[in-house]
């Protein structure tokens, strides 16, 4: 299953689950919207890899 980490990796920008702004690469590193365009140039500082918008997971009770 895929992680779903809380805030970005860069700046600290809570991610929760259902937000819109979550962006991963293929190894689920997680960072904001805002960094991936404008700090990282959509290349993944860990890996190396683009990012992609994080799906939407929402909890059930």
């Amino acid at each position: 299953m895929l992680e779903i980490r809380p805030i970005c990796e860069n700046c600290g920008k809570n991610l929760p689950n259902d937000s819109k702004e979550a962006m991963i690469c293929s190894y689920e590193c997680t960072f904001c919207i805002d960094c991936v365009k404008n700090v990282l140039l959509n290349i993944c500082p860990n890996c190396g890899g683009g990012f992609e918008k994080r799906p939407i997971r929402h909890i059930r009770i």
